[in-house]
């Protein structure tokens, strides 16, 4: 069974993600974990401490269902993680739709709050970073500012597919499809050196 705070905070992703940042309701959030809003204070002290715990919660989240592998499965290839890494952000899942929906929230209220902008920098910066650190690993000579622009580029346009996809805009194997084929243009530009 999940600790109280992990319920919490599982519960707040989906109230987040139904809902939005300004939606989110500490009576509400109490409810949707089936706990009293005197623990969410005591675990969490202010709303501000339950979105950037929320965040964390949701790129833990994603990274755990990016990066799984079988135990017995061979070993990826540097280009088959980075794939997989960027494609499995588009599952059609309910934990991939939840954790997309509420980074997307989180994105938008950002915009408004600067020490909720603050926080989403930081884990888009570790994002961009990991991405860049795969990117390096298909074309190992490659100079660390082409990485990093590359991995801003596929980091930024898997949002926005996200996005388009969960609003219906976009079926997500097309999505699936354009990313793939944005990782070969990145990959083809890191080979020219």
């Amino acid at each position: 069974m999940a600790s109280r705070s992990t319920q919490i905070l599982e519960a707040a992703a989906r109230v987040i993600a139904r809902r939005g940042v300004r939606g989110l309701r500490v009576e509400e959030l109490a409810e949707e974990a089936g706990v009293s809003t005197g623990l969410i204070y005591y675990h969490f002290k202010d709303r501000t401490g339950i979105l950037r715990h929320t965040l964390e919660f949701i790129n833990d989240r994603a990274e755990r269902y990016t990066t799984a592998q079988d135990p017995g499965a061979e070993p990826l290839s540097p280009r088959e993680e980075l794939d997989q890494v960027l494609l499995l952000e588009l599952q059609d899942t309910p934990e991939v739709r939840e954790n997309s929906t509420a980074w997307g929230e989180l994105r938008a209220s950002a915009v408004f709050d600067p020490v909720l902008r603050e926080d989403l920098a930081r884990a888009t910066l570790v994002w961009v970073q990991e991405v860049a650190a795969l990117l390096g690993q298909v074309h190992p000579l490659a100079p660390a500012a082409r990485l990093a622009s590359a991995a801003e580029r596929l980091t930024a346009l898997l949002e926005a597919l996200s996005m388009r996809w969960l609003s219906g805009g976009l079926a997500i194997d097309h999505a699936r499809t354009l990313v793939s084929e944005a990782v070969e243009v990145e990959l083809a530009l890191l080979g020219r050196l």
